[in-house]
């Protein structure tokens, strides 16, 4: 399977993370970089991996980023990472046992977040998919995400992906301000009927920040987890604040970009 699978990494400015998550895919002949011209040591680790190729692309959007990287992808199979994903052991087994020629066409993965390195017994990280058929496959953007839309059938595996994220709060805090932007553009835009029931709550901005925290630390088990299961909490937490005030300011404002 390895023959026929590439790795997918879109980066900016993830020098604490990228070196890790590359340790990891050392069986992999060829890996594909697409870089939002990081002005860290992000470029100086990519070049120290011969078998990295990085190209570079202004961003605009998660969705265009991604199907950009597709086209620089000359395998059949795909592995599209976060460049704070840590692919595991068994993972990896698993990967490498897939058939060629099966009838799934795309394979989701499960998630553990990580505190500065320790695993949370439960997050709320949904499965994603992230191993796929290229020709198969085109991504849509989705908020301040992206979806990957996948012909024929899908299947789970078993192992995990760490999402391992080490960068600095104040990069969190960044990245939340643009992410929470577009999350107003679309629940305010989205008719409500189209809407999932987390995101009908999210717009009520009273009780969504309450919501979240007592599910990671209560029905998620993050208690569980000490200092570090309150910390995601907490950071979970926060995120939606940050998005319940920017629902209210632009309400107030009366947007009209938004509306």
């Amino acid at each position: 399977m390895f023959q026929e699978l590439t790795p997918l990494i879109l980066t900016y400015n993830e020098a604490p993370n990228i070196g890790r998550t590359l340790q990891r895919l050392s069986w992999a002949k060829t890996i594909v970089v697409i870089d939002s011209y990081s002005n860290d040591e992000t470029s100086e680790i990519l070049d120290s991996y011969p078998q990295v190729q990085v190209f570079q692309r202004k961003f605009d959007t998660h969705a265009k980023q991604w199907n950009y990287g597709l086209e620089k992808v000359k395998s059949q199979w795909v592995l599209s990472l976060d460049a704070d994903y840590i692919v595991t052991d068994e993972l990896i087994a698993e990967i490498e046992a897939i058939p060629d020629d099966g009838q799934i066409n795309g394979y989701f993965a499960r998630f553990k977040y990580c505190v500065f390195g320790k695993p949370l017994k439960g997050t709320i990280l949904p499965p994603r998919k992230v191993v796929f058929r290229k020709d198969k496959a085109i991504y849509v953007d989705d908020g301040h995400t992206q979806l990957l839309q996948l012909t024929g059938k899908s299947a789970i595996l078993s192992g995990y992906i760490h999402h391992d994220d080490r960068k600095p709060l104040s990069r969190w805090l960044w990245a939340q301000e643009r992410y929470m932007v577009i999350e107003v553009k679309k629940l305010l835009k989205t008719p409500a009927n189209e809407l999932s029931l987390g995101d009908r709550i999210r717009k009520q901005k009273i009780f969504a920040p309450f919501i979240i925290l007592f599910y990671c630390l209560i029905l998620k088990g993050g208690i569980l987890d000490g200092w570090a299961g309150y910390y995601y909490a907490f950071q979970r937490m926060l995120a939606e604040i940050l998005l319940s005030i920017r629902l209210i300011e632009y309400e107030k404002l009366d947007n009209n970009e938004v509306r």
